[in-house]
Parts: structure tokens; C-alpha cells; sequence
């Protein structure tokens, strides 16, 4: 799977960025397939417009999630997982060392999504990302609701409003690793509520996650891209707003 490796990692090196500052963050987005009804060759430039309204981020995307075996990972700050490896084989196993090590070291991931559902054959990715898809519930049908801010005092949602979101309500994460809850959604089809944001430290480092995120519309949405760049930020070990 390395055979991919070299030009991806030209894309990466030659792309054009911003001067590199004392407050830039590094981010890369791990992409490249999904589940059908996720079109990431739409969502990965969204995730990306949100992410650069703050000027500290500079962005670059990989469209092969084989590059999780990549060395190359280290040379960033925070490593967003937006993809789900749908009827194929998982990133190999060199994609589930170099992560872990890479956010015990002190670096931050972020799971946007359905990326809770990949690695579904890797118990150790249920540790690493606080919550996964637990392969039977799904979700609210698509619509609008509020998003409540639980945890004001984290400094991801330190002085967030709760917000709308129009979206997918999930109600399928499960695991048993201690997080912690940042923001909720109650859902109209099971009457309770679930995360829509959470935290958890690995080793060193920092995980945010969040299953909003399902299309353009969903990541756009004011409140939403807001959460996005915080809990990115955090992830990366710095403060969540310029």
C-alpha cells in the first residue's frame, strides 16, 4: 500500500500554504472513500474552508488512508479522520501503530463522523477515539435540531452557545472509555439524549470527537464549523480560538 505514498506525499509537500508562524497549526485530513451516502469529495474542501476561517491552520488532505502508516503523519499537529472503509479492507497494520503512538506522544486526533465506524475489525481504535459505531443503530432521520452545550467549562466549549445543527442525530456510539461529554441532542426517535461532542486525552495527546458532520449543509451550519475549529485546535494542544 506504500506505493501510494510518494505522490501523496509530493501533493502534501508542494501545496501551496501560508508562512509558517509561532500559532500555526499543522492539520492533515485523513480521506479518501466511505460509506455511499457520504460524499467526502464534497465534504473534505467544507471541513477545510471551516477549518481555515482561523488563520492559525494550515491544512493539507491525503486522499488514501493508507498514509496512517506513514511516518510522515508526525509532521503534523492534529490528524482529522474523515473516512470509513465501507465493504473494503482497513488501513493495514502499520495505520494502527503509527496512530496511537503519533496521539500518545502528545499530538490530537480528530473523528468527524462516520469515521466512528472504521477500524470496526481494531478493538484498540474504540480506546483511541472515546466512542465507536456499534454496527446495529443508526441514526435520526435528517433533520434540524439543537445542540446543547453540557460542558461549558471545557476549553473547546468555554463560552459556546448551544446551537442548531441539521444533521444526523446518532444514537449508535457505544464504548466503555471514560470521556468527556461536551455537547448533546436529544433524539425524536429513541426520547433521550446522546453525544453529539466529546473529549478524552491518549497517553499525551488529545481526541475530540463528533458524529455531526454528514454533509456540506451539516458542516456549514454556524454552530457546527464552530465546534469543528475549536475541538480541532484543542486537539492540537492549543487554545480553541485565536
Amino acid at each position: 500500500m506504500f506505493m501510494h505514498f510518494a505522490p501523496l506525499l509530493t501533493v502534501v509537500a508542494f501545496a501551496a500554504s501560508p508562512a509558517k508562524t509561532a500559532d500555526s497549526i499543522r492539520v492533515l485530513i485523513v480521506t479518501g472513500y466511505d460509506y455511499p451516502g457520504h460524499k467526502w469529495r464534497l465534504t473534505t474542501p467544507a471541513v477545510r474552508g471551516v477549518l481555515e476561517k482561523d488563520k492559525r491552520f494550515e491544512v493539507r488532505v491525503v486522499e488514501d488512508p493508507a498514509f496512517l502508516e506513514s511516518p510522515a503523519l508526525n509532521d503534523y499537529d492534529v490528524v482529522v479522520l474523515h473516512f470509513m472503509d465501507w465493504k473494503r479492507p482497513a488501513p493495514g497494520a502499520g495505520a494502527r501503530k503509527t496512530p496511537p503512538a503519533f496521539v500518545q506522544g502528545g499530538k490530537g486526533l480528530f473523528v468527524l463522523h462516520f469515521a466512528c465506524g472504521a477500524f470496526d475489525d481494531w478493538p484498540e481504535y474504540g480506546n483511541l477515539t472515546g466512542r465507536v459505531w456499534d454496527k446495529k443503530n443508526t441514526h435520526d432521520p435528517r433533520g434540524p435540531f439543537e445542540v446543547k452545550i453540557v460542558n461549558p467549562d471545557h476549553p473547546v466549549t468555554k463560552g459556546m452557545a448551544s446551537f442548531q445543527a441539521d444533521d444526523e442525530l446518532y444514537f449508535c456510539l457505544v464504548g466503555e472509555r471514560p470521556i468527556d461529554v461536551l455537547a448533546t441532542a436529544r433524539s425524536k426517535v429513541r426520547k433521550k439524549d446522546y453525544p453529539m461532542a466529546f473529549a478524552l486525552s491518549y497517553g499525551k495527546g488529545r481526541v475530540f470527537n463528533t458524529p455531526l458532520g454528514h454533509d456540506v449543509k451539516a458542516i456549514e451550519m454556524p454552530g457546527v464549523a464552530e465546534l469543528i475549529r475549536r475541538g480541532c485546535a484543542w486537539a492540537a494542544g492549543r487554545p480553541a480560538t485565536p
